[in-house]
């Protein structure tokens, strides 16, 4: 009996499932898609219609060596920043009025409802006509794709604090700017990184097709053009390779910059829920 009672954690332990971290856990499912993706264009024989995994990571390995893909990823993600910082600003600029005034409020709901359903691809039209083409129409689609969900991210987790939160700031003399920015932005923090993943989505979406649309040209064009053009000249290992592009790119963004700024602020100040 004290045999078998020596010989239980060790039975127990062997039973035990292997745990992984969640980086492991997405570095083997990345590998099994991968992987599924390699089986299913070798079993589907058509380079034309689905290049193999290894063609497409040879595609982008070329296409990098000869500086056609870096040069095509500065020019997206150039025009992609300085939409996505003016976006930024006036989402705050609305968002602060919208909390310090009622007129504020109303023009935030207004605006919203008005805006926020409008498809950004669909004022391409409307940015080639008054800007003409070039990289100012694609900042102007991607301004209107961050700025709406952003202030209605930003609005919503400041009405989420708390009354007595709020009545403290008052008591201790926050008002206007001081008010917002000093407790009403901390107090909201996941809210606000939640607006800001969403609206990085969309305006890194927004962009890629709208390059697809009009690149500016082909010397500025960006991922998009790239893309596109690749597909016109039935480069369809260049396409593949540019698509990933798109999803590494978000992988990196979403790993190194969100979730960084999740750990060292919300989570670090025990905001998560």
């Amino acid at each position: 009996m004290s045999d078998g009672t020596l010989h239980l954690p060790a039975a127990a332990s062997l039973r035990r499932p292997l745990v992984l971290g969640p980086g492991a856990r997405r570095a083997v499912i990345l590998a099994l898609l991968a992987a599924g993706w390699e089986l299913y264009a070798r079993w589907l024989g058509n380079s034309l219609l689905l290049p193999t995994f290894l063609e497409t990571l040879g595609a982008l390995w070329s296409e990098t060596l000869n500086g056609e893909l870096p040069q095509r990823v500065w020019a997206s993600l150039e025009v992609l920043l300085t939409g996505y910082a003016i976006g930024i600003v006036l989402a705050a600029v609305i968002t602060a009025l919208a909390v310090l005034n009622r007129w504020g409020e109303s023009l935030l709901s207004l605006l919203t409802s008005m805006f926020n359903p409008l498809p950004a691809i669909a004022l391409l039209p409307i940015a080639l006509l008054w800007f003409g083409i070039g990289s100012s129409s694609l900042v102007f689609v991607i301004v209107h794709a961050v700025l709406w969900p952003l202030a209605l991210a930003c609005h919503a987790g400041f009405r989420a604090v708390p009354p007595t939160l709020r009545m403290a700031g008052r008591n201790i003399g926050l008002s206007g700017p001081s008010y917002v920015f000093a407790l009403l932005v901390p107090a909201a923090l996941p809210s606000i990184l939640s607006g800001l993943r969403l609206g990085w989505a969309f305006a890194w979406r927004t962009l890629i097709a709208a390059e697809m649309v009009f690149g500016a040209s082909a010397r500025s064009g960006g991922l998009g053009w790239f893309i596109f053009t690749n597909r016109a000249q039935l480069e369809t290992a260049n396409v593949f390779a540019g698509l990933l592009t798109v999803i590494l790119i978000g992988l990196a963004v979403e790993t190194l910059v969100f979730a960084t700024l999740n750990r060292v602020t919300v989570r670090r100040w025990g905001q998560e829920s």
